[in-house]
């Protein structure tokens, strides 16, 4: 896939940190698969992931989580 921030590099396999902030609840997940593109580093989630990672930070919130440093996938 080729990137669509830079439109040079392409976008290989790989794993990602995403920091969320969001109502008082901070989260920092590790190791989330992702492709990344090989020239700028600009980092892409496929779907599936990207809803677990919103499962994950509704949970977090919704629980009163004030800071979670997780490696992915978190354990429900």
């Amino acid at each position: 896939m080729k990137c669509a921030a830079c439109a040079t590099g392409e976008a290989v396999p790989g794993t990602t940190t995403i920091t969320v902030e969001r109502d008082g609840t901070t989260l920092l997940l590790k190791a989330v698969p992702a492709h990344i593109c090989d020239d700028c580093g600009e980092d892409y989630l496929d779907a599936e992931v990207l809803a677990e990672v919103e499962r994950i930070v509704e949970t977090a919130v919704d629980s009163g989580v004030e800071l979670l440093v997780r490696d992915f996938p978190v354990s429900r």
